[in-house]
């Protein structure tokens, strides 16, 4: 028998034949900007390369892909079904099981990446949907005052050799970008940490946080029990911040892990290798 990716072969003790144990496996964190490559002079007039952003989930080879900013937001809130991004996705990465959701439907939503994606080697089952309310900060776009839409939290769980694995992606609002912070704003973070706290199966999270400074993030979840895989490497090509993260819980063990750089979107990759702590 030819062991599969993150998977090795034992025999059994009352026969021959070899089976099926999962020794590590693969996350890929990933906010693929709706496909949109990298151009360092312009990089919002970039255009839009999907089959660049299937080629790098492939090279990845991971066991489960998060993906943040998988469809670009319509005007006025429309939100196209199928979601066209995440339907080529799907066709691209048949070995994969796939779990999507939009946030609310909302008009002012602006012309960004939106949407959640889950796509794992084995079933999914168990999905789940939070939205997380965004406070009514008023900030100016393109000599408009605007107010922003309300984030998500998507969850499924999973069966990676004979462990249920709950699983979590999420994409927080960029307060520094309103120039405000998470800490003055908790409620999202929050709202999140509490759904972790809930799991007492061997749990992670995957997500693009949007905290410039990534310590009081950490530091939040560290005392909850979720450590973060890595904080040394930026993760976000337009400022030097920590934006991506991978937190889990005292189930997993944090065997290894990469920041890669891509062409494929304004953040790099991060690719993480976990294996049970039991």
């Amino acid at each position: 028998m030819i062991p599969l990716p993150g998977f090795y072969t034992v025999p059994k003790k009352t026969q021959d034949t070899p089976y099926l144990i999962m020794s590590r496996f693969k996350v890929l964190q990933f906010n693929m900007q709706f496909g949109q490559v990298w151009d360092e002079a312009h990089p919002d007039l970039a255009p839009v390369d999907l089959e660049q952003t299937i080629a790098e989930i492939k090279r990845m080879d991971a066991d489960i892909v998060l993906l943040q900013e998988v469809e670009h937001a319509e005007p006025n809130g429309i939100q196209r079904d199928p979601p066209p991004n995440f339907t080529r996705l799907k066709a691209a990465l048949p070995g994969y099981d796939s779990y999507f959701s939009y946030p609310r439907p909302d008009p002012r939503e602006l012309p960004f990446g939106i949407g959640l994606a889950i796509f794992s080697r084995s079933k999914l089952f168990d999905t789940s949907r939070l939205y997380l309310p965004s406070p009514p900060l008023e900030f100016n776009f393109n000599g408009e005052t605007k107010t922003p839409t309300d984030r998500l939290m998507i969850g499924a769980k999973t069966t990676l050799g004979g462990h249920t694995v709950q699983v979590f992606n999420t994409h927080l609002l960029a307060f520094f970008m309103l120039k405000s912070s998470s800490a003055e704003h908790p409620q999202q973070r929050e709202m999140v940490l509490h759904a972790l706290q809930q799991s007492t199966l061997p749990t992670l999270l995957g997500g693009d946080f949007n905290v410039s400074g990534h310590e009081t993030l950490v530091a939040q979840f560290a005392e909850a029990g979720f450590k973060t895989a890595q904080i040394e490497t930026i993760t976000w090509r337009r400022m030097p911040y920590v934006l991506d993260h991978v937190f889990y819980n005292r189930k997993l063990r944090c065997v290894n892990q990469a920041v890669i750089p891509t062409p494929a979107s304004d953040h790099h990759l991060l690719r993480v290798e976990f294996e049970f702590a039991d």
